[in-house]
């Protein structure tokens, strides 16, 4: 069950996401009892998402406008400005259901972190065949070079206490492989990391930030290929 008293942050990072962004507040809302924020980062949208945000005057929401980019340090922003004793992040393309993220909370009596997992028990992936084989190649490569047994560790999608935070530092850049470093940081320094499956689809409005090109798509997958190999290396020197 959650744990008693808790207040729940959820960040969810935003550019163009207009379509999507307001029935997650309300899939948000309607799943995550209070007490609870949402805090909204927008990278300078110029599609209006932002004032779309700020024309529903919820006391619930914080609205972050940012003129700089990148996920990893929206993430980052957010999880500075959260108040919460339970703090999640989420991609806003309402991929990452708030049914799960209301489970993944509730595991939090018991552990440490809980990751939304398209790779866990439970779980499927049902993008287009060449996303979910590149994202298999990711984690079956993490795991090769890292360990630790976590099956998604590209997920993204978490719920976690904010004591984490104590043991654990988040470097913020780069796209997903932010979470990779997260993620392996965490199962060496002992946390309690329980993995949620769940099935993830591709968005039905707007479109991907990870693959807007054939180009883009390869230059991502090279970044997290270096930082897995980098992590590595970094424990062979002796690095924390």
């Amino acid at each position: 069950m959650r744990p008693a008293g808790s207040k729940i942050s959820i960040i969810t990072p935003t550019y163009n996401e207009r379509e999507n962004i307001i029935p997650l507040i309300q899939s948000l809302k309607e799943h995550i009892s209070p007490p609870r924020e949402i805090i909204v980062v927008d990278d300078n949208s110029p599609d209006g998402t932002a004032d779309a945000v700020a024309a529903l005057n919820d006391p619930d929401v914080v609205l972050i406008r940012r003129k700089a980019r990148g996920l990893a340090s929206a993430f980052h922003r957010g999880i500075l400005e959260s108040t919460g004793d339970i703090v999640c992040w989420m991609d806003a393309d309402t991929c990452m259901p708030p049914p799960v993220l209301a489970r993944m909370i509730d595991v939090l009596d018991q552990y440490d972190i809980a990751i939304g997992s398209r790779y866990a028990d439970g779980g499927s992936d049902k993008r287009a065949p060449v996303r979910v084989l590149s994202s298999r190649i990711i984690n079956g490569f993490a795991n090769l070079v890292l360990g630790g047994g976590i099956k998604d560790y590209d997920s993204g999608f978490v719920a976690l206490k904010r004591s984490v935070f104590d043991t654990i530092t988040i470097i913020p850049f780069g796209y997903g492989e932010y979470f990779i470093e997260m993620v392996y940081d965490a199962h060496r320094a002992g946390l309690k990391i329980k993995e949620i499956g769940y099935e993830f689809t591709d968005r039905t409005e707007g479109f991907s930030k990870s693959m807007p090109s054939l180009w883009s798509f390869l230059r991502t997958g090279f970044h997290y290929a270096f930082r897995i190999v980098s992590l590595r290396f970094r424990i062979l020197r002796g690095g924390n």
